[in-house]
């Protein structure tokens, strides 16, 4: 059994002690089955040790839901809405979400949105407030991008608390990825320090889906979707000529999720480059050479590439560049093995028909598919239930098919990767069979 080295406890305002308006939904006579305890709890490791007598110490999540209790008045509650960082399929729907489970929901009238992520509760800036209501989110499901805006780049803590003060926020939902996760935690530390009462709510969004203890992010359905078109393209591209290859390039930072699932969605790619596995170029046993004997036996070979595998092929890794977010400026793989690849049968006096596919930015504007658009939902009405109880410093996660509590001191500063001795990556190596090109 695994060992985790975090707490589950979600932090409080205060006691909730209002009931809540959801009571009004349940006919009379009719159990109160809506409502979900805090003592419901989802085990955090599926795979419990049979031999552990003491199940009480396995550790468990709370299960997120609304309260029969809540800690805010409706009726003189203000929320505040920010998306943050790059642009992901399903933000519009967790606005709407957010919007309509406030208003229709729990009678909240006064929801704004903060326009570019941070950057809009810093007055320097000077963007404006949105009102946000059922009307101004009608239809917003169906457009990609955010009606907010976004922005990259820290801003001063202080003076986003500063705003919410002046604001009367009661609770913030922040929509983003580990580096707004992160902002979001010394958010609430601040919040903690000044006594306030204000609820800190954050749904983690990427299209990576490498955010630690949640199993599935919003977007990413979409972007296996939008990804497997590409796929298609690249191999069709890669038929029609002669010793055609196609060499796609997919979103994956530090995970390699996303083209290893569109790769199984699709299966008709040969070789899947991921971050978590080093790539050899040369030798005998190297890429570069696999690639050749592909050819040479199939005539033809579609290659993906998550945009952060193969840093190691290059030789200023220690000379990191960060972007405004803080992450790191990672070197394109892609036009490097585009480049690479043309070199390698040139000096072998080969031709190749090669066409480099990169739909990073289509996917991430696009709107949500149908299983994102729903997922969304389910995420921003938990995330209202959370607000509303008077819980903070969570984020709202999918674990184990259920929604959850997770602590943000549990999750950030943290990443899941793929386990390249794990079940998804083994089957990426029998769907693609490229391990049977490196050979000498």
């Amino acid at each position: 059994m695994k060992t985790f080295d975090f707490s589950t406890d979600i932090p409080i305002l205060g006691k909730a002690k209002i009931t809540s308006p959801l009571n009004r939904h349940t006919k009379s006579g009719e159990p109160v089955k809506r409502f979900v305890s805090d003592k419901s709890r989802i085990i955090v490791d599926v795979q419990i040790d049979h031999l552990n007598p003491n199940h009480a110490e396995i550790l468990s999540f709370e299960q997120a839901g609304p309260r029969e209790k809540i800690y805010f008045d409706p009726s003189k509650l203000k929320c505040i809405i920010a998306t943050c960082g790059g642009l992901c399929p399903g933000l519009n729907d967790i606005i709407r979400s957010i919007v309509l489970e406030l208003h229709y929901i729990y009678n909240v009238k006064l929801i704004y949105g903060i326009k570019h992520g941070l950057q809009g509760f810093i007055p320097d800036f000077e963007h404006e407030v949105i009102d946000l209501n059922p009307g101004s989110v009608y239809g917003i499901q169906d457009t990609g991008g955010s009606i907010l805006g976004s922005s990259r780049g820290a801003q001063d803590i202080g003076m986003i608390v500063d705003c919410l003060e002046r604001m009367n926020a009661g609770i913030l939902f922040m929509v983003g990825g580990d580096g707004t996760l992160m902002a979001a935690k010394k958010i609430a530390e601040e919040i903690e320090n000044r006594n306030l009462k204000i609820s800190i709510i954050g749904i983690p969004k990427t299209i990576d889906n490498d955010i630690y203890l949640v199993s599935r992010s919003f977007g990413f359905d979409t972007a296996v979707d939008v990804a497997t078109l590409a796929i298609k393209g690249a191999h069709n591209e890669a038929v029609a000529y002669p010793n055609g290859i196609g060499l796609i390039k997919l979103m994956g930072r530090h995970s390699g999720f996303l083209a290893a699932t569109a790769a199984l969605a699709q299966q008709d790619a040969n070789f899947v480059l991921i971050p978590e596995v080093d790539i050899c170029l040369y030798g005998k046993k190297g890429f570069l050479q696999a690639i050749e004997n592909r050819i040479l036996h199939r005539k033809h070979a579609v290659i993906i590439v998550a945009e952060g595998a193969g840093q190691n092929l290059f030789d200023d890794q220690e000379k990191k560049e960060f972007d405004p977010s803080g992450n790191v400026v990672f070197h394109d793989i892609g036009l490097f093995l585009k480049e690479k690849i043309s070199q390698w049968f040139m000096a072998k006096n080969i031709p190749i028909s090669l066409k480099y596919i990169d739909p990073s930015y289509i996917i991430r504007s696009l709107p949500a598919n149908a299983n994102d658009s729903v997922f969304c939902g389910f995420l921003g009405r938990d995330a209202v239930h959370a607000g509303m109880a008077g819980k903070t410093k969570l984020l709202i996660s999918f674990w184990n098919n259920h929604y959850v509590h997770v602590p943000m001191d549990a999750s950030t500063g943290k990443r899941k990767k793929m386990d390249p001795h794990g079940r998804l990556w083994q089957s990426v190596l029998e769907a693609t069979g490229q391990d049977a090109f490196f050979t000498d």
